[in-house]
């Protein structure tokens, strides 16, 4: 008997939801950051087994919306509750639950999808500190599995498969062997050089970025890739920030995406970026959309 499903994960902002996916498909293609908002669209990613399919859906992490492009991320995670066959909920090592974990607690009480929950960084924690959070979260009586991981090195990830196994139902292969992901590769490279932006910018400018991919071309007889991409801004001051001084900033996000993008495409590639301004996009629903929320 086959089985698939889909299978989404939540839980709020940098509590390691994309650094989990990349381990179970084994290819980075959700971008990592210490920042909040990384991620901003629902990506799907395939896991395939001879027996199995899983189709996760990493989406942005849930908090209060305060603009439309906040509130475009909140409707995406809320509407994927509603869509799968299992919900992950990941929360981390805390020992307390924060407002917004106990908000997402009051969303998951009243769907009757199975829960998977997933208590990750556990490298931080002694046993008997691990032993308690379990305790804690059966003893709120909604979660169908507790399992304790560490997504950056990898513990009780495979756990964590064999669950999401004894909990699909029988269904067809919904994708082929050696797909991994829905996303066009122009996303992905735009997405990884937005994540090189978010690593290296100071904490008031990631957040108005985006990435727009101008062209990508294979130059003839020559293992080359060209890829020009222009990142948008939010204030002239901000641009300023993204270029450098000497253009040293856009330099150094440009090397560091080059060499994860030429890892994506198996080829040298040629990346050049350009910087515009698009002034406060995120506060207008025509831009939101137009550069692809929706």
């Amino acid at each position: 008997m086959y089985r698939s499903g889909f299978v989404t994960v939540i839980g709020r902002p940098n509590v390691g939801k994309s650094t989990l996916l990349n381990r179970v498909i084994g290819e980075k293609i959700s971008i990592i950051s210490n920042k909040p908002q990384t991620t901003r669209n629902k990506i799907q990613l395939v896991y395939t087994e001879s027996e199995c399919q899983m189709v996760f859906l990493d989406t942005p992490g849930i908090q209060m919306p305060k603009n439309k492009l906040g509130e475009y991320m909140l409707k995406v995670s809320r509407s994927t509750l509603e869509e799968v066959d299992i919900v992950t909920f990941m929360v981390d090592e805390s020992m307390e639950t924060g407002k917004l974990d106990s908000y997402i607690i009051e969303q998951l009480r009243d769907i009757k999808t199975p829960i998977i929950l997933l208590i990750n960084k556990i490298d931080k924690l002694n046993k008997d500190e691990i032993n308690k959070l379990i305790l804690k979260y059966k003893n709120m009586d909604m979660f169908h599995d507790i399992i304790p991981i560490s997504a950056m090195d990898g513990t009780n990830v495979d756990k964590y498969i064999d669950a999401i196994k004894n909990i699909l139902p029988e269904g067809p292969q919904y994708f082929p062997d050696d797909m991994i992901t829905d996303q066009p590769e122009r996303l992905i490279i735009s997405e990884i050089i937005r994540e090189k932006a978010l690593e290296n910018l100071q904490e008031e400018v990631p957040h108005g970025i985006f990435v727009d991919i101008d062209k990508i071309s294979q130059r003839e007889n020559k293992d080359l890739i060209d890829v020009h991409a222009t990142i948008y801004c939010e204030k002239e001051s901000h641009k300023g920030i993204v270029i450098g001084k000497n253009g040293h900033m856009l330099k150094t996000i440009g090397k560091n995406a080059r060499i994860d993008i030429e890892k994506l495409l198996g080829s040298q590639v040629n990346l050049q970026l350009w910087v515009k301004v698009e002034k406060n996009w995120r506060e207008k629903e025509g831009k939101v959309r137009y550069f692809g929320y929706k």
